[in-house]
């Protein structure tokens, strides 16, 4: 990342692409082979990313799913092209890259010899919209054009969906993203670390023996003390694999708070400090985007977690939508659909989510004393969680 951004700044490459700034990106891998002088990059004829490289096996296209391409910091979404001119500073030769195929795109059929293998001959191979997230905000149920979604699992995928990209220096300075989305949409969203605390700590604790279920996890952490210790999800020390609970004691310790001793009172701060991070982002939201969501539907695992869905209604005073649990798998099918002509638009994807799948409704309790939690977790996190400069900083 540190090499790239010597080549062009965070706000110019934001500017050009409407992509976070985080190391894993696309644009920071390949640069780091430029820097290497792999000869990866001058022996290769295509880049293709994982999806676009499941469908050249199936069917033999070459090509790149436009919802996936945005995510690589290479695309230029208000274009709709490739950034050659990004790519052409950091020495990546855009010769790499091949067409781009919008999400519902009809490859053709498989290749011979997988339909002699898979005896599914007549078969056609559908581009979906292949970033997961992008599937999964293509399956949300939304009953009203003002609302949030959540996409919940090991990251939290918290935003809004937007007719164009939003790019300017509010959008950067809060660290959101825009990554293309189903007929035409952009998701501005910010990545909140979601329940990647509680399957570490479940791994954590079984490791040592105590093989709880994620049932128990929960139970323990509805019958803890509300709101006496508070954690940063997005905090850099949670960020790698390892002795979770311990970490999270170190935070609560080092932050001069109440250290939780019990499993429950570990997850149920994890758990807590979620939901808050959750309304930390709709804030950032609302205030790059002028945005001001009515309520919340969240999708994805995180849809099966009561607490985690009633506590994230208490923290941001909003009602939540929980459910489909299986949104991704779900879109996916669904813009299949729309491919082959059984649907017509993402608004019959909608309407079809909401006939199959009745949300469980949760309603905002307790709002001033998560309130006053808030005040507490914006004073150790300093008020803005991992902003831009942060993460542009050693």
């Amino acid at each position: 990342m540190g090499v790239a951004l010597e080549r062009i700044s965070g706000r110019e490459l934001y500017g050009r692409t409407g992509i976070q700034l985080v190391p894993i990106n696309t644009v920071f891998q390949l640069a780091a082979l430029v820097d290497a002088r792999d000869p990866v990059l001058e022996s290769a004829q295509t880049l293709l990313l994982v999806p676009d490289l499941l469908h050249y096996w199936l069917c033999g296209v070459v090509g790149t799913e436009f919802t996936n391409a945005t995510t690589t910091s290479c695309l230029d979404p208000r274009a709709g092209e490739w950034a050659t001119d990004v790519l052409d500073r950091l020495e990546i030769p855009a010769r790499l890259f091949p067409e781009l195929l919008g999400p519902g795109s009809l490859l053709g059929p498989l290749r011979d010899d997988v339909a002699r293998e898979t005896a599914l001959h007549g078969a056609r191979v559908v581009a979906p919209a292949s970033h997961d997230t992008a599937s999964a905000v293509a399956a949300v149920p939304f009953r009203r054009a003002d609302a949030a979604y959540i996409s919940a699992g090991t990251w939290s995928l918290v935003g809004v969906e937007l007719s164009e990209p939003l790019i300017d220096d509010r959008t950067f300075a809060a660290n959101l993203t825009n990554e293309g989305g189903v007929d035409g949409t952009f998701r501005l969203l910010r990545n909140v670390t979601g329940l990647w605390l509680l399957h570490e700590c479940q791994r954590a604790w079984a490791l040592g023996g105590n093989d709880w279920s994620y049932d128990e996890l929960i139970a323990m952490a509805d019958g803890a003390p509300a709101l006496c210790s508070l954690v940063d999800p997005d905090d850099p020390s949670l960020a790698a694999p390892g002795d979770m609970p311990a970490r999270i004691r170190a935070f609560c310790r080092r932050h001069g708070q109440d250290v939780p001793r019990t499993p429950g009172e570990v997850v149920r701060c994890a758990l807590e400090g979620i939901a808050l991070a959750h309304r930390r982002a709709i804030r950032l939201i609302r205030e790059a985007a002028g945005v001001d969501p009515a309520e919340i539907h969240i999708v994805g695992g995180g849809a099966r977690n009561r607490l985690l869905c009633q506590w994230t209604a208490d923290a941001t005073g909003l009602p939540v939508l929980a459910g489909p649990a299986e949104a991704t798998s779900i879109g996916n099918l669904a813009v299949q659909a729309l491919a082959l002509g059984e649907l017509g638009s993402l608004a019959d994807v909608r309407a079809v989510a909401r006939a199959s799948f009745a949300p469980t409704a949760y309603e905002p309790r307790a709002t001033d004393a998560w309130k006053e939690a808030y005040g507490r977790f914006e004073e150790l996190t300093s008020g803005a969680g991992r902003s831009t400069q942060e993460v542009l900083s050693p």
